[in-house]
């Protein structure tokens, strides 16, 4: 399977803010093919705009977050079906500024992960530990239990439709400590291990599992190249097209887990 790149922007960018940072990534990758599977994520005011200049630069886009409902009475949320509406074909999920900034609980996670998967969206669904909870050696249990509150039944498969987890160590993302290459091995190897027992032999040595935490240009590589990390969910780096292009590039050559 190929690595994943994506590309989380948050709440950033107006139209032109956008505009520029799709051409400039389409322009990147036509000028250097990859092996990658690239995707990014912009507001929702953005999508349709990136829509149009990504179409056919085999960049894939997504959306930050959905709604668990179809349609409905729910002032400023947005449905899977929307997404898709916009040409959209995955959507990250259970983020940990959704978690904290929305008090979302591993049971609405697990809501709208069966929601997009009815959508046809591959969601991307993360957990990680807070920097309290590793401290008191607990990051393995707060995982474990993550994983099992907010991914459904028939999550996974080998062919990666039925989603992707990443892991984000809560106190790396946006803080520019990324976690030693021997701690993300070892937390990634411990979730592919839950998502065997979890979810069975097939589907859990088939869901790929990305690290998110201050990734950049810098780390990439490094980070890649760690066992059973299949990619990476990229922040603040994603918004400055030669440095998502450099994290891009890194994955030449290397396998996903």
């Amino acid at each position: 399977m190929r690595q994943v790149i994506a590309g989380n922007w948050k709440m950033n960018g107006l139209t032109a803010d956008a505009q520029a940072l799709a051409q400039a990534l389409r322009a990147g990758v036509e000028h250097a093919p990859t092996q990658a599977e690239v995707l990014v994520f912009p507001p929702y005011t953005q999508i349709a705009t990136v829509a149009r200049i990504l179409a056919g630069s085999g960049v894939g886009w997504g959306g930050q977050d959905c709604h668990m409902a179809e349609n409905g009475p729910h002032t400023g949320d947005i449905s899977p079906d929307m997404l898709r509406d916009l040409g959209a074909t995955h959507v990250i999920l259970g983020h940990s500024e959704r978690r904290r900034d929305h008090n979302e609980l591993d049971e609405t996670v697990r809501e709208k992960t069966v929601e997009a998967l009815r959508a046809g969206l591959i969601p991307i669904v993360c957990v990680g530990e807070s920097e309290e909870q590793r401290a008191g050696s607990q990051q393995e249990d707060t995982v474990g239990w993550q994983i099992k509150g907010s991914l459904p039944d028939g999550f996974g498969g080998a062919d990666g439709s039925g989603g992707l987890v990443a892991y984000e160590p809560v106190w790396a993302i946006g803080t520019g400590r990324v976690a030693t290459v021997e701690d993300i091995a070892a937390m990634h190897a411990f979730v592919r291990g839950e998502l065997v027992r979890q979810m069975g032999e097939t589907a859990g040595r088939g869901i790929r599992i990305l690290y998110g935490g201050s990734v950049n240009a810098a780390n990439a590589a490094s980070v890649l190249a760690v066992p059973e990390v299949a990619g990476a969910l990229v922040g603040g780096a994603s918004l400055k097209a030669t440095d998502f292009l450099t994290i891009i590039a890194a994955t030449t050559g290397l396998p996903a887990a």
